[in-house]
């Protein structure tokens, strides 16, 4: 997973409106990042770009938040996906292990 190195900058004073780039991610991550965030309820807008004109890998992806920080609401984003991934993980090797044991 890439990492929030910068918030762009800002051409607004909205506190509640912030714009992070994430280096080396594209949409596999922005889209489903966007999901879980938009379901916060704390959550006006939320939405990501992968610009395709320029040659380093970069997604920007906004946060405006109706309540709270949008910082907070990124870190509890990506703490959400991470759970998501260690369950995925957890039933696959679920899986690959009723697997292994039916089969030897």
């Amino acid at each position: 997973m890439g990492r929030a190195v910068e918030q762009a900058g800002e051409t607004d004073d909205d506190e509640n409106a912030k714009t992070f780039v994430f280096e080396d991610e594209g949409h596999t991550f922005g889209n489903v990042l966007k999901s879980i965030i938009s379901d916060d309820p704390d959550v006006e807008f939320c939405g990501y770009i992968v610009p395709q004109t320029t040659n380093s890998k970069k997604m920007y992806f906004r946060i405006k938040a109706k309540n709270g920080k949008p910082e907070d609401i990124l870190r509890k984003g990506l703490a959400s996906l991470c759970k998501v991934c260690e369950m995925a993980n957890q039933t696959l090797e679920n899986s690959m292990e009723r697997y292994r044991s039916s089969h030897s």
